[in-house]
């Protein structure tokens, strides 16, 4: 068998090795230039210790309102009229401004009378009125 050389043509070949050896280069260059120049932004938190809970007061227990299947109202498990209940959840807001009002309702009570309820509290007492649910 008779090697054939390789005939030689005016067409010039091209090496592509050296092109991508140097295009990884710029490549693994701007990775890292890239990397270097991201800043790092920091926030500055200060976290709380266990020193600071303990001198913190505890939290004021909520005043709990029920209402009983028959649409009674109970604080502090005694029947109270809407009126007092009024009252009652003024005093105890003023003197407790951390304080929150529950009002917790029987399920069999009418919708209705559980919202409207609710909304009378809330002319009281605001944003510190809640409904608690099962």
């Amino acid at each position: 068998m008779a090697l054939k050389r390789r005939q030689q043509s005016g067409i010039p070949e091209v090496n592509l090795v050296p092109m991508i050896d140097v295009l990884m280069s710029v490549l693994i260059f701007f990775i890292v230039v890239s990397m270097t120049l991201t800043l790092e932004e920091k926030v500055d938190v200060e976290l709380p210790s266990n020193a600071a809970s303990a001198t913190q007061a505890p939290p004021v227990p909520p005043l709990i309102v029920k209402l009983d299947g028959q649409g009674q109202a109970l604080v502090n498990n005694q029947p109270f009229t809407e009126v007092e209940v009024g009252s009652q959840v003024e005093s105890y807001l003023s003197s407790n401004e951390e304080g929150s009002v529950v009002l917790q309702a029987d399920p069999l009570l009418p919708y209705e009378q559980v919202v409207q309820t609710l909304a009378d509290l809330k002319e009281i007492g605001g944003g510190n009125v809640s409904l608690a649910i099962d």
